[in-house]
């Protein structure tokens, strides 16, 4: 048996291929645009965005936000849901 049999779909160091265009960091597009995009529970098209199918708000990793904008789109979600906006659990499929 050969090496590369072994690594199947793994590159030369044993990284997983296209791995290393994940890696890109995301920069937050509340810090890009000032002007426009305003963080309301109000706003129910941006925050849906940031809800997944299961209703779970997406981490800064996945989103790509920072910290302070990310507390706040958690922060408006709940509202968003306390006022029954957006639902606290996901649809059924």
């Amino acid at each position: 048996m050969s090496m590369d049999n072994e690594r199947g779909e793994r590159g030369e160091r044993g990284e997983r291929r296209g791995y290393k265009d994940r890696n890109i960091k995301k920069s937050c597009i509340f810090c890009k645009r000032t002007e426009g995009l305003e963080i309301d529970y109000k706003n129910i098209e941006l925050l849906s965005r940031y809800v997944s199918g299961k209703g779970k708000i997406a981490s800064r990793r996945i989103s790509g936000n920072c910290a302070k904008h990310q507390r706040k789109l958690a922060r408006e979600i709940e509202r968003a849901r306390f006022l029954a906006l957006l639902p606290y659990a996901g649809t059924r499929g």
